[in-house]
């Protein structure tokens, strides 16, 4: 008896529909995030935000290129970042092109320089009605990821 059996689900093939809206939920997530206030940007900054208010937190972004994967410390606050999502229940999805998230998040308002884009947090607005689709779709795909043991899936951003 397989776990999915245990559990009364089967197993989805890659590239099933629930994961074909990801790249585009994400990318509509993050432009509905900035523009209203709800995105930190920065491992420094997402730690500290995390330290502090961790029930705010709503969804979590790990953006890494392939030289990035080399880097031992990006590394080490990668896992401690997916173990304390974990633990709080902040669902959390790795992109592997932070060209494509810089050209959606744009560059810092406040000074006009380059964001350390490596963490991105979603964290919930202070109005209480709010609920974004893309977020409830992406809530969803890490749901049905989890269910077939991919616990921090990779999305692919759309050009």
């Amino acid at each position: 008896m397989t776990l999915e059996e245990i559990h009364g689900q089967q197993p989805m093939p890659a590239g099933h529909d629930w994961m074909q809206g990801a790249g585009p939920a994400l990318h509509e997530l993050l432009v509905s995030a900035q523009r209203r206030g709800c995105l930190t940007a920065g491992v420094y900054e997402s730690a500290k935000l995390m330290n502090v208010d961790p029930d705010n937190v709503a969804f979590c972004v790990l953006a890494a290129d392939q030289e990035d994967e080399g880097d031992i410390a990006l590394q080490i606050h990668f896992t401690l970042i997916q173990a304390f999502c974990c633990e709080n229940d902040i669902d959390i999805v790795r992109v592997n092109d932070v060209a494509k998230l810089a050209a959606i998040v744009g560059p810092s308002e406040d000074s006009g320089e380059p964001r350390d884009l490596h963490c991105i947090l979603i964290t919930n607005p202070n109005e209480e009605g709010w609920k974004d689709p893309a977020l409830e779709k992406l809530n969803l795909f890490c749901e049905e990821s989890r269910n077939v043991n991919d616990w921090v899936p990779t999305i692919t951003l759309p050009e």
